[in-house]
């Protein structure tokens, strides 16, 4: 039988129920996982086409955890590096049942919309079929005493962080992944609500690959 001893090995705190928005619970991130690093470098690529296989609950969370999961939960540290711990990337998660934000200080899933956004994560015609985009948006406000293009470099590199993690957790698990920054940000900002000081950054669509591929 597998080992699971390491999947409830971090601690999350309380969950919040409090506000407008569903929370949608993850299963822990299962850290048993044991690819070697170098290995996952040998296998990533960018794919882009994708079966209509969904995603497991358990990749979800595992692919989640390592795009920007709490690792440290004393101090709050992250699976990936952010310019002066503003942590200022948001990673919204677009399925066919609707738009969640994750929260990783929970490690779940918030509700934001029950509509289907595929479609608008990106200009290529592959992401509406894709079973999973990610969207890494920029929180302006949180990147204090930070000049305008300061913002602009620093949440592309943090954002570029994410994508990589997710490239690599796609790699060791056998999964199709594509970082994208062909998009609409204004048409997609507004179907997401988004407030005026969060730009989006990059999309990547995530699933199973397709048996052409």
């Amino acid at each position: 039988m597998k080992n699971m001893s390491n999947v409830q090995s971090i601690n999350f705190r309380g969950r919040p129920r409090a506000g407008k928005d569903p929370i949608v619970d993850l299963p822990a991130p299962d850290l048993t996982h044991s690819k070697s690093i170098m290995r996952a470098l040998q296998s990533r690529r960018s794919t882009r086409e994708f079966s209509a296989r969904t995603m497991s609950a358990q990749h979800l969370s595992n692919l989640l955890w390592a795009a920007s999961g709490v690792n440290r939960p004393a101090t709050d540290g992250r699976t990936t590096p952010s310019a002066h711990d503003w942590k200022e990337i948001l990673v919204f998660v677009s399925r066919a049942d609707g738009l969640f934000l994750y929260e990783p200080l929970v490690h779940a899933l918030r509700r934001k919309s029950d509509h289907d956004l595929r479609a608008a994560t990106g200009m290529q015609s592959f992401v509406a079929d894709a079973p999973l985009n990610l969207i890494y948006v920029a929180d302006f406000a949180a990147m204090t005493d930070a000049a305008d293009d300061e913002r602009i470099l620093f949440s592309a590199a943090d954002a570029g962080f994410i994508a990589q993690s997710v490239y690599l957790y796609c790699a060791s698990a056998g999964l199709a992944t594509v970082v994208r920054g062909m998009i609409d940000r204004a048409a997609l900002g507004r179907a997401m609500a988004l407030p005026s000081n969060q730009r989006i950054i990059l999309a990547q669509s995530v699933g199973h690959r397709s048996s052409m591929v």
